[in-house]
């Protein structure tokens, strides 16, 4: 406060500024904040600079999902190197199937989508064009939160075979080849088959040499829902499967939290669900287990349990946006455990939460459910007790 300085009677003139500031957007036609198309994030590239301080070499991006039940997310990797400031990421596409109703309106030029870091997490539009999707190709934090796994000390030979292997998918599939000496079928997104997880196993396993790797073989199964999904690669499974290998290289691990910003009312209404991204469930990835027909926040499997408390005790900052000053925060941050410890510590903090697996199995084959839901919720909020 200064002396001499009348703030009542600058308060209406401010109203009337902030009152035209929201306005005179709509009244242009202009797309709010939040929204595809929207203003940005003020500090992205402030944000993305102080995260690279840390000398990391891949980012594992395990995306939450966003349905109710069986919500496997969506895993891409980012790859850094020694000149750009940003890194680039490598997605699968899930519209590119060949299926003629995704060819109008979705990006479905290439297999791996291949995007700066920033735009996929932070950004409103794309360099892929207008019909990138809002939310998987670009800005996923207005949809959902994104767990990043960074990891240290990976030989350079390992990043270029990987996006050796990612750009070969792409030729492959513009080539329409029917299958290849890593797949057994024909090189084109599924769900159940060539998802995002197995392309992301395939490009460790063949272009990285990673033959300690387990990729699920899915293109020879049967036609049968139940047996492709049971056989599916899923994101969860798959990043600590990465996790395990690259320990085994000797490579060091940090987690970021990108949290979803909880205020977006963009509805995609290209994906039929006709939700505001504000109201679509934010969960964590499940395994195949008893967890993943549940609802957000129901986990009591093991598998589940020991995957977000490994993360957790991984974990070092949990970034969120600021709605008001539309600026990116560090929320929380820790030092975060070594592998071994925190591989150490997530087992004891799992088997503390599981609750009586073999009399839950009983009762669920007769369809009953057993006492009251384990949340876990609070794992990623970063003031959770460490067990």
């Amino acid at each position: 406060m200064f002396p001499g300085r009348n703030y009542r009677k600058s308060t209406p003139v401010v109203s009337i500024i902030c009152l035209l500031s929201i306005l005179l957007p709509a009244a242009c036609g202009a797309e709010p904040f939040g929204h595809k198309g929207g203003p940005d994030i003020e500090n992205i590239t402030e944000i993305n600079e102080l995260l690279r301080q840390h000398s990391y070499d891949l980012e594992i991006l395990l995306s939450c999902g966003t349905s109710k039940g069986g919500s496997a997310g969506h895993v891409a990797l980012a790859i850094r190197d020694s000149v750009s400031t940003d890194e680039m990421v490598y997605s699968a596409n899930f519209y590119a199937d060949l299926d003629p109703k995704h060819e109008k309106n979705h990006y479905t030029e290439n297999l791996i989508v291949i995007v700066p870091k920033s735009e996929y997490l932070f950004r409103t539009s794309s360099s892929l064009g207008p019909n990138a999707s809002f939310g998987l190709d670009m800005g996923e934090i207005y949809k959902r939160s994104i767990i990043g796994i960074r990891v240290s000390g990976v030989q350079q030979e390992i990043k270029d075979g990987l996006r050796v292997f990612f750009n070969r998918l792409n030729s492959d599939f513009h080539a329409r080849r029917k299958k290849t000496d890593y797949y057994n079928a024909p090189i084109v997104y599924g769900y159940k088959d060539l998802n995002c997880a197995k392309t992301l196993g395939l490009a460790f396993k063949h272009g990285a040499r990673f033959n300690d790797l387990p990729v699920k073989d899915t293109s020879r199964l049967s036609k049968l829902n139940p047996v492709k999904i049971s056989k599916a690669n899923l994101p969860t499974e798959m990043a600590l499967q990465l996790i395990t290998c690259l320990a085994a290289r000797n490579c060091a691990f940090d987690v970021v939290l990108y949290k979803k910003w909880t205020e977006s009312t963009y509805v995609d209404t290209l994906d039929g669900t006709g939700r505001m991204f504000k109201d679509l469930p934010n969960r964590f990835p499940s395994v195949l287990s008893l967890d993943y027909l549940e609802n957000q926040g129901s986990y009591e499997d093991y598998d589940n349990l020991f995957a977000m408390y490994l993360l957790y005790y991984m974990g070092r900052y949990s970034i969120v946006l600021n709605g008001e000053t539309r600026r990116l925060e560090i929320e929380e941050q820790k030092e975060p455990d070594s592998y071994l410890t925190a591989k150490e510590k997530a087992h004891h903090s799992a088997m503390t939460d599981k609750k009586n697996v073999l009399r839950r199995l009983l009762f669920r084959s007769w369809g009953l459910k057993l006492g009251p839901e384990t949340s876990n919720t609070h794992l990623y909020e970063y003031g959770g007790t460490d067990q």
